[in-house]
């Protein structure tokens, strides 16, 4: 399990997080949303073990992320950024290797375990046509999953290797993924959704989605939580977080939550603003 327990963040004076408690189960798919400002992404931050919480605890399996050390946490959380920026244009092949880098020695070199792992992860993403690829010429849903199969390449264990404490077969792993479908059409969206959901059941991925998108959430997520000025309004299964209620109070906008027909899922039209 990831949790959190009452933490709060600022940047010098600045509030961000404020008593923000919230657990996230092994295997669990969960949502984060709210407004511009309300927190997402120094949440997600937190999670990762990238910022450290002025107050309150960040915990993976009972063992607070400030005693962790980095290499093993890396194995254990990884995250996809929004926009992944490269200072010189790499190969798909190698962008995915960087992955390997939590269970490399200083200066040692991938070997062909490494580059097995990394080619079974761009397969899991179905970007294997994209190897011989350089980053940059992808399009903007390709880069995506490269960068998911990357993530997902830091997890693995190559054959052969011990496990280190806490580092067993059956820890959590947390893939933390920042606004994952922002400017991608919607064949890409769906693309994404549908990735997530089969790492999630099949590679035993543990997934915290920040995102705007309460549509993508809904139809994604079994739990959300729903930020405003950096405190929690609500937590829990979707379908019970997910009210007009609820978007009233995150958002100023009255809204129309109904289940669809087709897919089952809650959708949100917005009417109008409060």
């Amino acid at each position: 399990m990831l949790l959190a327990e009452h933490v709060s963040f600022s940047y010098g004076a600045a509030p961000v997080l404020n008593d923000v408690s919230v657990s996230v189960r092994s295997g669990g798919l969960v949502g984060v949303l709210g407004p511009n400002g309300s927190g997402k992404t120094t949440f997600l931050k937190l999670l990762a073990g990238l910022l450290t919480p002025q107050s309150g605890r960040v915990s993976l399996d009972d063992l607070d992320l400030a005693d962790i050390d980095r290499r093993t946490l890396a194995r254990r959380i990884s995250v996809v950024p929004q926009e992944t920026e490269l200072a010189f244009d790499y190969s798909v092949l190698e962008i995915v290797l960087m992955g390997r880098y939590p269970h490399l020695q200083p200066f040692e070199l991938e070997g062909p375990a490494d580059l097995d792992i990394a080619r079974r992860t761009l397969a899991a993403t179905g970007t294997t046509h994209l190897e011989q690829r350089t980053f940059r010429t992808l399009s903007g849903g390709e880069k995506q999953r490269v960068v998911m199969a990357s993530a997902l390449a830091q997890f693995e264990r190559a054959p052969g290797t011990a496990d280190t404490p806490r580092d067993d077969a059956h820890s959590t792993r947390v893939l933390l993924l920042d606004e994952p479908t922002s400017s991608l059409d919607l064949s890409f969206q769906l693309g994404t959704a549908t990735l997530i959901q089969e790492l999630n059941r099949t590679h035993r991925t543990t997934a915290v989605i920040c995102t705007h998108d309460l549509n993508f959430a809904a139809g994604l997520c079994r739990d959300l939580v729903l930020l405003r000025d950096g405190r929690v309004v609500a937590s829990g299964p979707t379908d019970e977080v997910l009210t007009p209620d609820t978007i009233g109070a995150v958002y100023d906008v009255e809204a129309d939550v109904h289940r669809h027909a087709l897919t089952r899922h809650l959708t949100v039209v917005p009417l109008a603003r409060l």
